[in-house]
């Protein structure tokens, strides 16, 4: 039996392809691929499904469509590495987790089975015991296969910065304090996120890829299907786009919602921000610059070791052939792009449900006049 274990990073379209096999899990199963549930909700949508009596369609409940970000969460939690996020709803224990995988390879005989997961990328630092814990669901003579996905240090960083902003996290701009909080952790030290896992499954395939590549070779689903070595049937569900960044040119101003906002007005806002950002007439995404010269330089000179490991592990070097071209600022500055926003919004207080967001755009609004 093969195993294929995705794990991350974030950012790297890991919700796509975890939608996918989510929705086409009954076609896969059929054709020996096991991309397994670990709870009820996801088992009841899958039998569902199988019987012809439910149609997936729309948003799927997240602990069907991630089933293995729930076990990783929860596997951390049991270690006191974190805790499980509300999102993920009503999810047994750690031990019935593993033991509905274990029953479905029993009584489903894939040939191979898939465990997707971005959250998986914390075990290492957190503590090596929890990959070998995920290696011990499977049988000691199955065939492993580990699959990352990296972002350019830059790219992957404004990007996450994004995420964060959306789920609410008061944090710093990347520009001032906000950069150097990522440097000991596995959004910047990819050595720290993959070191680990070699040294707990030394017997694995790994297979580490730049997402530049990634998006070249058709996104993350095309490339995972790829990559995996597996044959996946004809005829599955296509690929749908899920996880929507914040764009860039509203990071500042989401940002400031965090911090100064009660935390339904700031949710408010960032939903608000993401209808609107259409009509605020803002550059691309990938021109904003949100470092500044400074930061991009250390970044670059801290990122250069891990890379020169990164090229040691994949075979490929340099990984990021492009590397040095995150010491260039791009070319538009985020307070410009901030500014521009703000100006854009004036007119849209009316349509605001919460007198507090009006406030506020006000307060930044007489801020920046002054």
């Amino acid at each position: 039996m093969k195993v294929i274990l995705f794990i991350g990073h974030h950012k790297v379209g890991s919700t796509s392809l975890q939608d996918f096999l989510a929705r086409n899990s009954v076609a896969l199963a059929q054709a020996g691929i096991l991309y397994p549930s670990v709870d009820f909700e996801g088992m009841a949508l899958m039998l569902g499904a199988a019987t012809g009596r439910y149609a997936p369609e729309g948003v799927l409940p997240i602990n069907a469509r991630e089933p293995h970000n729930a076990l990783a969460f929860r596997m951390l939690a049991e270690h006191d590495k974190g805790k499980v996020p509300g999102f993920h709803k009503g999810l047994p224990a750690r031990g019935q987790m593993e033991r509905a995988i274990r029953k479905q390879i029993e009584f489903l005989r894939p040939e191979a089975v898939i465990l997707a997961a971005e959250v998986f990328a914390n075990f290492a630092p957190a503590d090596p015991a929890l990959i070998q814990g995920l290696r011990n669901i499977f049988p000691p003579e199955a065939e492993i296969t580990v699959i990352a996905t990296l972002r350019r240090i830059d790219d992957y960083l404004a990007s996450w910065h994004g995420q964060r902003l959306k789920f609410g996290h008061k944090i710093a701009p990347l520009s001032a304090g906000g950069l150097q909080g990522y440097f000991g952790n596995i959004h910047f030290d990819y050595r720290l996120m993959l070191e680990g896992w070699l040294k707990e499954v030394p017997e694995a395939r790994f297979v580490l890829r730049d997402y530049a590549d990634v998006r070249a070779a058709g996104g993350s689903v095309a490339d995972f299907i790829a990559q995996s070595g597996l044959t996946f049937p004809e005829g599955l569900g296509p690929e749908q786009r899920t996880n929507e960044s914040l764009h860039r040119g509203v990071y500042e101003l989401a940002r400031r919602g965090n911090e100064v906002l009660p935390g339904p007005q700031a949710g408010a806002l960032r939903r608000w921000l993401r209808v609107l950002t259409p009509e605020l007439d803002l550059p691309k995404s990938s021109e904003i610059e949100l470092f500044g010269e400074q930061n991009r330089a250390e970044m670059v000179d801290r990122f250069t070791p891990i890379q020169q490991f990164l090229g040691e592990v994949s075979g490929k070097a340099p990984f990021f052939p492009d590397l040095e071209a995150a010491r260039q600022p791009l070319p538009v500055p985020e307070v410009e792009v901030f500014r521009h926003a703000l100006a854009r919004l004036r007119g849209y207080e009316k349509d605001m449900e919460s007198p507090e967001i009006s406030e506020f755009l006000a307060m930044l609004g007489a801020e920046i006049i002054s």
